[in-house]
């Protein structure tokens, strides 16, 4: 039998591109090596699978620094708010959460996985799981099938790579795909790991003085060795026994990377605004006239109201201030110096957590070589990508699942439409 459409990876991409393929009436063989699909799925979004972000398609973009511009084409044909339909389409009840993230009412990443492959199976698509992928077969300039690990032989007009990237490699994203790509003339931009932790050469941070501090809506910035910002994001963060994570130093992470090899430099410096609402001139009044209203109470026990006691006298040390001196011999320098350190802490980066412990790939398939509008290779006829084995990615926040699923819409649909033109030729 020779397939329309086959799909190579069962993750978000490819369940997606399997149901457009087959709405488009093409027989498609959805093909994964694992033995059972969605697995990366199953665990996104804290195990609750964040399916995409309310936001407008203008900032959605925005959050999606790699390269996010690409998919203005595809998400002008099917976008955040066509995946919102498609699965209150399924029978899933969606709620909004900050910042326009979009989950399950159930809060189960199950409900979303289950609902995908029951809608797959539905459609008639033909699964194939424990089949891991030895090629992709190509003849005459064009793709004609795969070859399993085993030997087997599949035939197929087009190929769809679905099959992720290098970051959480138990799910499956072992970084097959790019070697495929490359046997079809493919050039793979370099990889690097995204949203992960970043790791800090810091004294404080080494004794593991603050490990497990938590910080609740701080600014943390990435500088150039020319003081230049580079990024900044406000939002949570946590410490840990080798630096930091949460929310905004995943955020800040990919652009460690950046500055590292733009720069050639051995660490990147950060800083800590713990104050993002209050100017300097603000914060250093407030904490002035508190310190002289409590003139004889000493300085550290008059500034723990204000800040995490586990973070003061790491404050106190960068600032130099003595925390055992009482307000009414305190100078207003001094105050100042620690007023300063407190909008401005600063944080040595030597660089962050693998790309297999990161939770996105950055890097993947060249972009130019690649169309925007369809997904389609540009260098092998019915050869077409999707995923984050693609040279795009984002934060996370349903910015990544997103890119997963427009560019699984798009590539199955195209792939679908292509097998049928071929087909016709071939008859």
């Amino acid at each position: 039998m020779r397939y329309d459409v086959i799909i190579i990876g069962g993750g978000p991409s490819g369940l997606m591109a399997a149901i457009a393929a087959s709405r488009q009436e093409a027989s498609v063989l959805l093909v994964d090596k694992g033995d059972k699909l969605g697995r990366k799925l199953g665990i996104s979004g804290g195990g609750r699978c964040n399916v995409t972000n309310n936001k407008t398609l203008d900032e959605l973009i925005r959050f999606i620094p790699g390269n996010g511009r690409f998919l203005y084409s595809a998400m002008s044909e099917f976008n955040n708010q066509h995946i919102i339909k498609f699965f209150e389409g399924l029978g899933i009840r969606l709620k909004e959460e900050d910042n326009g993230r979009m989950f399950p009412a159930t809060d189960k990443a199950k409900t979303v996985v289950d609902a995908l492959i029951s809608q797959v199976r539905r459609q008639g698509v033909h699964i194939r799981t424990n089949s891991p992928v030895e090629r992709i077969l190509y003849e005459n300039g064009a793709t004609v099938g795969i070859k399993l690990r085993d030997g087997e032989q599949i035939s197929g007009y087009c190929v769809i790579m679905a099959t992720g990237g290098k970051s959480v490699p138990q799910t499956g994203s072992t970084g097959d795909g790019y070697r495929w790509a490359e046997d079809a003339g493919h050039s793979i931009t370099e990889l690097f790991p995204t949203e992960v932790p970043i790791l800090l050469s810091d004294a404080f941070v080494q004794s593991r003085e603050l490990q497990g501090l938590s910080l609740r809506h701080v600014k943390l910035t990435v500088w150039n060795p020319k003081d230049k910002q580079v990024i900044s994001h406000t939002g949570d963060m946590i410490f840990t026994h080798f630096g930091i994570s949460g929310p905004i130093a995943l955020r800040c992470s990919q652009f460690i990377h950046k500055v590292k090899k733009q720069f050639q430099v051995h660490d990147v410096r950060l800083t800590v605004d713990l104050y993002p609402e209050q100017s300097v001139d603000e914060l250093f009044t407030a904490l002035y006239d508190d310190v002289k209203a409590n003139g004889k109470k000493i300085v550290k026990n008059v500034l723990k109201a204000q800040v995490s006691e586990r973070l003061l006298p790491v404050l106190l040390r960068k600032s130099e201030l003595s925390g055992d001196v009482t307000g009414d011999n305190v100078s207003k320098q001094s105050i100042l110096s620690f007023t300063q350190v407190a909008k401005a802490l600063p944080l040595h980066a030597t660089g962050t957590l693998s790309l297999e412990q990161a939770f996105v790939t950055g890097g993947g398939i060249n972009l130019k070589e690649v169309e925007p509008k369809s997904m389609r290779s540009k260098l092998m006829r019915g050869l077409y990508f999707c995923g984050e084995v693609l040279d795009v990615h984002g934060y996370t926040g349903g910015y990544n699942i997103t890119a997963a699923f427009v560019t699984g819409h798009t590539a199955g649909h195209h792939a679908a439409i292509e097998a049928r033109e071929r087909e016709h030729l071939l008859s």
